[in-house]
């Protein structure tokens, strides 16, 4: 394929394959702006589809972002002390059209990181307000740039901002309609009154977004996805509706066991892909849960009762009877009477079983990198904390 592509003059392509494998090196991708033109034009997307989650320290992206804006709205910023000299005078892209991934809970930080950077001083008063202004600026400006966003990530407490952000994208619905693969909602609320509003523009986000194919549940979200999900009115259309859905992914969510009950209830296939679990379902509702879903079942955690052996047996046993495809496994249990049937599991799983990770609390310290029940099954451990594997990072990784 290669050469076909080198022989029929596909090089740039080729060059780009090449360069995308580094999407999350951004060490060697800077390096590769400075190979030639072609190479920089190929990889500067790159280095700008996520820019707020970029772990560099470097908030200097926040002002190229602010050179776009209009005239208008740079004047304001002057009266928040932000001078034209911060400002980018010159770019060669527009910057602003390569954004893939949004996450609403990492702009305010980067905001305000890059505040401090450039040791700009504004009354305490004025510190939320001037934030929350860029923060709808950057927004209006992808907008206005058409960009084409794969992955909407709404992760933050409830508030005023949040509710703008909300707003502003319905007003724009070409802005998430088309694109958007992977929605994660996170947004955590103490109010009636605020969960009926996100439910409301949450639910508005999803019927105009058809081409979904995956949704994260995650946290406390608990009060909304019951509201959106479990109301009359909706009486799960939303599911029913997304005909190119491929994985829903629950996250720490408590009480799940309402929501199991309306799942089953689906005429389509529920493709549960990740479930971790904080607090325990009723064996019951699990096990209508895993009939109607373990099959799809791919990433699974959950904090093994500590002393209650009975239902751990009971809870181990049905994901060994309906969940044959796991790849990612994380266990907890202070019982060391379960190891048997956590064994059993592992070897029912084990052709596609990738990570794992396992706390059986009541071991000694010296007995957690060497137990023997691992060199039976042929499971190479040399410490016991490689066992940890951290679940979000994961998660990001997956499609």
């Amino acid at each position: 394929m290669s050469c076909s592509k080198i022989l029929s003059g596909d090089l740039p392509e080729l060059i780009y394959e090449i360069i995308a494998y580094f999407q999350n090196d951004y060490s060697t991708l800077h390096s590769c702006i400075l190979v030639n033109k072609l190479w920089c034009r190929l990889a500067i997307p790159l280095l700008w589809e996520n820019p707020f989650s970029i772990p560099t320290g470097n908030y200097n992206f926040i002002e190229i972002y602010l050179h776009y804006l209009h005239d208008d709205l740079k004047t304001k910023l002057n009266e928040y002390k932000i001078i034209d000299s911060l400002l980018t005078s010159n770019t060669l892209f527009n910057y602003p059209s390569f954004i893939r991934y949004l996450n609403t809970s990492k702009i305010n930080p980067s905001i305000e990181m890059w505040l401090r950077a450039n040791d700009v001083n504004l009354n305490m008063d004025l510190v939320f307000e001037f934030i929350n202004f860029i923060n709808m600026s950057l927004i209006k400006l992808f907008i206005e740039n058409e960009v084409n966003l794969h992955t909407l990530e709404l992760e933050t407490y409830y508030n005023t901002c949040i509710d703008n952000i909300l707003e502003i994208i319905l007003q724009n619905p070409n802005f998430i309609s088309n694109n958007i693969r992977n929605l994660k909602l996170s947004i955590t609320s103490s109010s009636d009154s605020d969960n009926t509003l996100i439910k409301n523009r949450v639910t508005q986000i999803i019927n105009s977004n058809q081409n979904l194919k995956k949704i994260l549940f995650e946290l406390n979200t608990l009060p909304l996805y019951q509201s959106l999900l479990l109301s009359k009115e909706s009486n799960f259309k939303i599911f029913e509706q997304l005909n190119v859905l491929e994985s829903v992914h629950i996250i720490f969510c408590y009480s799940l066991d309402i929501f199991v009950q309306q799942i089953i209830k689906l005429t389509k296939p529920f493709k549960l892909k990740s479930l971790f679990l904080l607090m325990r379902l009723q064996i019951e509702s699990l096990q209508l849960l895993l009939q109607k879903s373990g099959n799809y079942l791919e990433n699974f955690g959950d904090c093994l009762n500590y002393n209650d052996l009975s239902s751990d047996q009971q809870f181990l046993q049905l994901i060994i009877n309906y969940c044959k495809n796991i790849r990612f496994l994380n266990l907890h249990s202070r019982i060391n009477n379960i190891t048997s049937l956590i064994f059993s599991l592992i070897e029912n799983i084990k052709q596609n079983l990738n990570y794992l990770s396992i706390d059986l609390s009541n071991y000694e310290d010296n007995e957690y990198n060497e137990v023997k029940e691992f060199k039976l099954h042929n499971i190479k451990v040399l410490s016991y904390n490689k066992l940890s594997i951290g679940i979000y990072r994961f998660l990001n990784t997956i499609d």
